[in-house]
């Protein structure tokens, strides 16, 4: 995987690394969020706007003060300046919050789109953490920094919430699954990586050692057809369109 690749040259400290580093500068972080988005999903991209993603200098400021960078990520239509990314393009300009993958758009890409977003954001930034979520998901951002602080100390690991059990495959390696998630787990398959079934990440989850649902809650939404209580890192909205 890329990603993998990526992070062993860099530690290697090899001449492709010090080249890669010449070449484009990148800024140390915290984290890299990026927020899976689609042409026709506006509604849910402001949604998440209105709710737990900062917006202007807040954003700025989330990125300069916590390390923590979220970005929606969105490829490219297959018609070159279509009016489908001229309308990314405007949103764009008006909230400076996208990352444009030189990916074509395709709900059948969804593997491809998650291999290109990470390799995108490795060579933009020099993250402890990558982090990938659907824009459907309201993210605890406080709960979600405490979590990955707990694994600061691990050098190579993949977190997620993993109720469907382990990820098993003998397919050949970045082999691409139905499910984006899926082919994510076996790319790590058989790379010196730990994985961490991580229950916090998952919707509606009570934080590991809160006093109780009270006190560890917070309303992951405002203004979506109904709300739910978001006791751990993540919390799905699947009404939104």
């Amino acid at each position: 995987m890329e990603l993998a690749a990526t992070r062993s040259v860099q530690e290697e400290g090899s001449p492709l690394a010090v080249a890669l580093h010449e070449a484009q500068p990148r800024k140390k972080v915290f984290v890299v969020i990026g927020i899976n988005t689609a042409f026709s999903s506006r509604k849910r991209r402001d949604s998440v706007r209105e709710t737990w993603m900062p917006q202007g200098e807040k954003l700025q400021q989330l990125e300069q003060e916590k390390g923590i960078v979220v970005r929606f990520m969105i490829g490219h239509s297959a018609t070159s300046n279509s009016i489908l990314d001229r309308a990314i393009d405007s949103e764009d300009n008006q909230h400076n919050d996208f990352l444009r993958l030189d990916h074509v758009e395709g709900y059948h890409e969804l593997s491809a789109k998650t291999k290109t977003f990470f390799s995108t954001a490795v060579a933009k930034w020099d993250a402890e953490f990558y982090v990938k979520v659907d824009d459907d998901v309201h993210v605890n951002l406080g709960m979600l920094a405490a979590t990955l602080s707990r694994h600061r100390s691990k050098p190579r690991i993949y977190i997620g919430c993993m109720k469907s059990g382990p990820v098993l495959s003998q397919k050949p390696i970045l082999h691409k699954y139905a499910n984006e998630d899926v082919s994510l787990g076996a790319w790590f398959i058989g790379l010196d990586v730990e994985h961490i079934d991580e229950r916090n990440m998952c919707c509606g989850t009570p934080p590991v050692g809160s006093a109780s649902q009270s006190r560890g809650s917070k309303t992951c939404t405002q203004n979506v057809e109904k709300e739910k209580e978001l006791f751990g890192v993540l919390c799905s909205e699947s009404n939104l369109e």
